[in-house]
């Protein structure tokens, strides 16, 4: 029996049940005010700092909210822990507390790995001439922003698991078959395993990078994403070309931007015999340097092929980048065509038909009668016969790619193979690692 209450008494139990949901309900409300100001105070101070710090800006910027959740968080569990005795509604909340502290925690870590590959992003340019090195860096960086949160993400499921007892049960019985299970996984993930390895091989190796250009399976596009299992391709129609890591690391592709930007670029013309070599030279000239496409490297015209009644033509011309060669060589293609229709018609091509005698339907040649008359052949107009002999001239300097300047002997150094000391040196090697026996 509860006893008797004097008038205007307060009953200890209704008292202890409003101070029990009172006191923690005003302890809560503190703790999200300290918490809230403390992040505020933080944010200021780091505000500062960055008026001088690029890096403490980007900070700022990507941990003001993961930072507000953490001390949320705590400021929450330790007022629940002054303003309240230890009950089964407690350790339900406390365990609710811990797994958001562990989400939080996670939040904060990979902001602050964004901050700091942010700050080695900001480090190298791209928007430079020669950013080889720079997109080196930022396709690494990007495959290991994709790694990090990986494996915040796994962490984080790991330890939210260890806080259940079952699971840490289970996790121990997994471990202590994990050579099995592993062989198990790894079958049965074998295709997506080695596209992740290859990501890492491909991010690491500099086979390719982020706004390389390169023709994969006959499509001139430009990479502009790599990721641990795919690389993306932004073919030049904007069409986008999905392709697993393997591919690059077992099909062989063109890189057209593996060492340097600047490309050398051909157009080809199959023109007939009659074709004014020298004049054509000359146009070449003019249409190169009639714009700022061409870089003035390369621009030579030769003749590269002339059997099967056609002479064809190459013009060879540099461009600074895959894009800018693309189109000079369409505006030299246009050119020389629209050059040879109104200055040298008889240039373009033509098929030529000569006839000759019927041979008997017996197979056997006629005999030839002293008074007998060789039979005419007519004459085919335009028809090239060996009494019109014409000197073909090989131009001047500018016709040579490989002879004739300092350029072109520099280039033809690049494809003139190893020297005899390298050959000699590689006989050597070979007589060395041989079976000792001398030949």
């Amino acid at each position: 029996m509860r006893p008797h209450l004097l008038p205007g008494a307060v009953d200890p139990a209704v008292a202890d049940g409003v101070q029990g949901f009172v006191v923690p309900t005003v302890s809560l409300l503190a703790a999200v005010v300290v918490a809230y100001l403390a992040a505020t105070l933080l944010a200021v101070l780091v505000r500062r700092l960055a008026r001088r710090s690029a890096v403490a800006a980007d900070l700022t910027r990507r941990s003001r909210k993961p930072m507000r959740a953490v001390l949320l968080v705590v400021a929450v569990w330790i007022a629940l822990r002054l303003s309240t005795d230890p009950a089964g509604w407690t350790r339900t909340v406390e365990h609710v507390l811990l797994i958001a502290l562990i989400i939080t925690v996670a939040w904060l870590i990979g902001s602050l790995a964004f901050v700091l590959e942010d700050a080695a992003l900001q480090r190298y340019r791209i928007d430079v001439a020669d950013n080889r090195h720079a997109r080196r860096v930022r396709t690494q960086v990007q495959v290991l922003r994709r790694i990090t949160v990986a494996i915040l993400v796994l962490c984080a499921i790991a330890a939210i698991l260890l806080t259940f007892p079952s699971a840490r049960t289970l996790g121990a019985s997994l471990l202590a078959s994990a050579g099995l299970i592993s062989i198990v996984a790894g079958l049965a993930a074998q295709s997506s395993l080695a596209n992740v390895f290859a990501g890492l091989q491909l991010a690491f190796t500099d086979a390719i990078r982020v706004d390389d250009v390169v023709v994969v399976a006959d499509e001139w596009g430009r990479i502009e994403e790599i990721t641990l299992t795919y690389v993306v391709v932004h073919v030049w129609d904007d069409r986008r070309l999905i392709l697993p890591s393997t591919y690059f690391t077992t099909t062989p592709f063109e890189n057209w931007t593996r060492r340097a930007a600047d490309l050398l670029g051909t157009v080809e013309l199959d023109l007939d015999w009659e074709v004014p070599v020298e004049a054509l030279r000359t146009e070449l000239t003019r249409l190169l340097q009639a714009t700022d496409l061409w870089d003035r490297r390369v621009g030579i015209l030769q003749v590269t092929d002339a059997v099967g009644g056609m002479v064809r033509i190459r013009a060879l011309a540099s461009a600074v980048d895959a894009p800018t060669l693309f189109d000079l060589r369409c505006y030299v293609r246009e050119g020389l065509v629209g050059w040879l229709q109104r200055e040298a018609p008889q240039s373009l091509p033509k098929t030529r038909w000569e006839g000759t005698a019927p041979t008997p339907a017996t197979g056997r040649r006629a005999a030839a009668r002293p008074d007998s008359a060789p039979t005419p052949v007519l004459p085919v107009p335009g028809a090239w016969s060996p009494d019109d002999t014409q000197t073909i001239s090989t131009g001047g300097q500018d016709a040579r790619l490989f002879t004739g300047s300092i350029e072109a002997l520099e280039r033809s150094r690049h494809f003139s193979g190893p020297g005899q000391d390298v050959i000699d040196e590689r006989e050597q090697s070979a007589e060395d690692h041989g079976d000792g026996r001398q030949p």
